[in-house]
């Protein structure tokens, strides 16, 4: 059941950050990449960090701090970095394309250092649920704006980072709380961002954000940023990586639908094919009994 609960809540989250793509996709034009990674989880961890000290979260032990914080600038900082020059170069839909290679790598990861086993009905599940991905958006690859074989490529190289960090969190949030370990290593990300930004001149940009692109921000903030990211870690408390990696195959869906209405990218028909094989994947990848980990 628990691991059930936790696919759900990965759902969710996945969602939320199909539409923080679109959101991206709307601002990429006004803030670089830096800029727009300081933004958002500048909000994300004025957010979090709040409700994590009233929740009286319970905190990673000192010893654990290095790998949290050094686990938090890898993905809050070089990994939302590179996403946002990913989704610079193409459409939102296509660079969550490549985000949904994440169950995959996440596999390989795992079964790289030990943590999860891999099998023919996760493999499979996997398998279909990218599958859906790419029919739902086949008719948006051939009307790809010119060189966005660079952002998915970019894309692609940044899910890694994504990879590492699922399968090396989970110890550290099973010996403290999902929350503590998602503020210190959110506010490690955003303080190395903050120092980067402030060393090249980038908060400067901030100033001169309009309403419409402040308002933009806060939602990737406070949606696309904290609240995705608190039921991400909550999922990873409750099921394995792979399970939770799964669910990422919903957010080109999320990304595809958002997009249209705030950039007018297309969807098609094909969308609602694509549905049906995404979910089915999930269904087959978190309806097999759980695998022990490897000692």
């Amino acid at each position: 059941m628990s691991e059930r609960v936790g696919v759900l809540i990965a759902i969710a989250s996945s969602a939320l950050g199909g539409t923080a793509a679109a959101v991206t996709r709307y601002l990429v034009g006004d803030a670089d990449a830096l800029t727009l990674a300081i933004l958002r989880w500048g909000i994300g961890i004025l957010c979090v960090l709040p409700v994590a000290l009233a929740l009286r979260a319970r905190w990673p032990a000192p010893r654990d701090w290095p790998a949290v914080a050094g686990l938090g600038i890898c993905f809050f900082g070089l990994f939302f970095i590179l996403y946002n020059i990913a989704v610079g170069y193409t459409t939102a839909a296509r660079a969550s394309l490549a985000l949904a290679t994440l169950p995959l790598q996440t596999m390989l990861v795992g079964a790289l250092v030990g943590a999860e086993a891999l099998t023919w009905r996760k493999s499979a599940g996997v398998a279909l649920a990218i599958l859906g991905v790419a029919t739902a958006l086949a008719t948006g690859l051939a009307a790809a704006p010119p060189g966005a074989w660079r952002g998915e490529l970019i894309m692609a190289g940044a899910v890694f980072c994504m990879s590492f960090y699922n399968v090396l969190s989970r110890p550290f949030i099973r010996r403290s709380s999902a929350l503590g370990f998602l503020a210190l290593g959110m506010g490690a990300g955003a303080a190395a961002l903050a120092a980067a930004g402030l060393v090249s001149g980038r908060l400067d940009v901030l100033a001169g954000l309009g309403a419409p692109q402040w308002i933009a921000g806060i939602y990737l903030g406070v949606g696309g940023g904290a609240l995705a990211f608190i039921l991400w870690v909550l999922a990873l408390q409750r099921a394995t990586p792979t399970r939770v990696a799964n669910t990422m195959t919903v957010n080109p869906v999320a990304a595809a639908l958002l997009a249209t209405a705030l950039v007018d990218e297309p969807i098609t028909a094909n969308l609602l094919v694509g549905l049906v094989g995404v979910f089915a994947g999930i269904w087959i990848a978190t309806t097999e009994r759980a695998q022990p980990a490897r000692a």
